[in-house]
C-alpha cells in the first residue's frame, strides 16, 4: 500500500465519525431554533460577548467593540479550521496526491468545473438581484467530511481511485474558498495593521528558511497575525491558512539521524537497567536520574521524526473534527423557519443555492473531468467507468461547513436572506447526498472489490 493510499484511507475513516457528530448538531441546532421554548435562548447565546483581555488589551476585539460568541465562533474558531485545511493541502501538495501531476489534474480539473458552474447557475437565477449576487460563491464548496462520510457508507464497494479523486477535489475545492474568502470578502483596509501582519507573516517565512522547527513559534506568530488581520479588513481566518504555508513540512537532520540515535538510546537503556539479581526482573522499579535522561533523548528523537506540520496537523484531527466543526454547525444552521412559506424554497437565493449544489456542481465537476479525459490530458479513476463517476460527482453537492461560512460572509447584516441561504444549502446538501446514494448504489459493483 503506498503511502498516498494509506493517508486518504485515514483521512476518511477520521471523516466518517465526524460526519455523523456535524449532522447530529445540525439537527439540534435546527430544533432549538425553532421550539418555541428554546427559541429566544437560541438565538440570544451568540449575541453575548466574550473577552480575553489582559489589562487594557483584549484579544477579542476590532474596531473599538468587543466580539460577540457568534463572531469569535466564525473569525477566531474558523481561523483554526482554516489553518487545518492549510496544513491538509500543503501536506498534499507535498506530499500526497496533489504532489503528482498526473494524478492530481483530474480532481483539480473537476474542482475548478465545480466551482465556476455553481456560480453561473446562482447568477442565472438571481440575475437582477444586486443584494442576492453577493453569496454568488456560497454553492462552490463541497463539504470534505460530509461527502467522505456518505461514500464510506459504501465501504469495500467503492475504488480506491474514487476515492482519491473525491478527496483530493475536495481539498483543491477548500483552496478555492479560501482564495475566494480573501479576494471578495475584505472590508475597507487599514494599512497599520496589514503592513504589520505582513512583517510578521515575513518573520515566519525567515524562520522557516533559518529552520526553525519549533511549533510554538509558528502558532504564536500566528496567533499575532490573527489579531492584526482581524483589525487590518482583511478577513482574520486567511491567517489560519497563511501560517500553515509557513510551518516547516520537513526534518531538521535526515530520519536515520534519529533512528540511530533512538537505537543507540535503547541499546544504553538496555545495559545500564540490566538487573544482576534474576529474582528482580519482575519488579517494578523507579528510573534513576540516568535512566530518566535516557528515555527522554529516546521521546525526543521520536517527536522530531515527524515534521512540525504533521504533528500539528495530527494534533488538531480531535480539535478540529469534535469541537470547532460541530460547534460552528451548532451556531450557523439555526435557521429560523418562523415567516418561511413553502414557496420560499423555490425562488430566490434559497433555489439558487439548491440548483447550484445539486445540479451545478454534479454537471461542472463532470463536464469539465469528460472534456479533459476526451481530450487525452487524464484519465478516469482506476477501477471506475463513467457511470461510477458521475455517481462520485453527485457527492460534490455536499456543501456545508465552508458554504455556510461564505453565506454569513455575504449575508451577515441580511436575516433573512442569510436563513434562505442556509436552508438552500442544508436542503441542497441532503439531496445531492440522497441522489448520490442511490446512484452509488446503482452502479458500484454489488460485491466486495479486492484490496488494493
Amino acid at each position: 500500500m503506498s503511502h498516498s493510499n494509506y493517508s486518504f484511507k485515514s483521512m476518511i475513516k477520521k471523516y466518517v465519525n465526524s460526519s455523523v457528530i456535524l449532522i447530529g448538531f445540525t439537527v439540534l441546532a435546527m430544533i432549538l431554533a425553532n421550539w418555541s421554548l428554546t427559541s429566544g435562548w437560541y438565538s440570544d447565546l451568540w449575541t453575548n460577548k466574550v473577552s480575553l483581555s489582559v489589562g487594557e488589551f483584549n484579544l477579542f476585539s476590532h474596531n473599538g467593540h468587543t466580539m460577540t460568541l457568534m463572531e469569535v465562533i466564525n473569525d477566531f474558531l474558523m481561523a483554526i479550521f482554516f489553518l487545518s485545511v492549510g496544513l491538509e493541502i500543503k501536506r498534499e501538495l507535498r506530499v500526497g496526491e496533489l504532489h503528482d501531476p498526473k494524478k492530481a489534474l483530474l480532481p483539480v480539473i473537476g474542482a475548478c468545473g465545480g466551482m465556476l458552474v455553481p456560480v453561473l447557475f446562482f447568477w442565472l437565477i438571481c440575475p437582477d438581484n444586486a443584494e442576492a449576487h453577493r453569496g454568488l460563491a456560497i454553492p462552490m464548496a463541497t463539504d470534505i467530511a460530509f461527502s467522505l462520510g456518505v461514500l464510506a457508507l459504501f465501504k469495500t464497494r467503492v475504488p480506491g481511485g474514487l476515492k482519491i479523486f473525491l478527496a483530493t477535489l475536495a481539498v483543491a475545492d477548500d483552496l478555492g474558498g479560501i482564495i475566494v474568502i480573501a479576494l471578495f470578502y475584505s472590508g475597507s483596509m487599514h494599512w497599520g495593521f496589514f503592513i504589520a501582519a505582513l512583517v510578521c507573516l515575513l518573520i515566519m517565512v525567515g524562520a522557516n528558511l533559518l529552520n526553525v522547527r519549533v511549533k510554538s513559534f509558528y502558532v504564536i506568530a500566528g496567533l499575532i497575525m490573527w489579531y492584526l488581520l482581524l483589525n487590518s479588513g482583511v478577513h482574520a481566518t486567511i491567517a489560519g491558512v497563511a501560517t500553515a504555508f509557513c510551518i516547516p513540512a520537513t526534518l531538521k537532520k535526515p530520519t536515520v539521524h534519529y533512528l540511530r540515535r533512538i537505537v543507540e538510546n535503547v541499546d544504553y537503556f538496555r545495559h545500564i537497567h540490566t538487573t544482576t539479581k534474576e529474582e528482580d526482573e519482575d519488579k517494578l522499579v523507579a528510573l534513576t536520574n540516568e535512566e530518566i535522561h535516557v528515555w527522554k533523548s529516546i521521546e525526543s528523537a521520536a517527536d522530531k521524526m515527524i515534521s512540525p506540520l504533521q504533528d500539528l496537523e495530527d494534533n488538531l484531527h480531535n480539535v478540529i473534527n469534535y469541537f470547532v466543526i460541530p460547534l460552528f454547525a451548532f451556531a450557523n444552521a439555526g435557521v429560523v423557519l418562523a415567516g418561511m412559506q413553502f414557496a420560499d424554497l423555490f425562488s430566490g437565493v434559497s433555489l439558487a443555492i439548491m440548483v447550484g449544489l445539486v445540479a451545478g456542481k454534479f454537471l461542472g465537476v463532470l463536464s469539465f473531468s469528460w472534456i479533459a479525459v476526451r481530450l487525452k490530458m487524464v484519465q478516469l479513476p482506476d477501477n471506475s467507468n463513467w457511470k461510477s463517476f458521475a455517481s462520485v460527482c453527485m457527492l460534490c453537492g455536499i456543501g456545508f461547513t465552508v458554504s455556510m461560512f461564505i453565506a454569513s460572509l455575504s449575508y451577515g447584516d441580511a436575516s433573512a436572506m442569510l436563513s434562505q441561504a442556509k436552508l438552500g444549502i442544508i436542503l441542497g446538501s441532503v439531496v445531492s447526498a440522497l441522489a448520490a446514494c442511490v446512484l452509488l448504489n446503482r452502479t458500484l459493483p454489488k460485491e466486495t472489490l479486492p484490496k488494493e
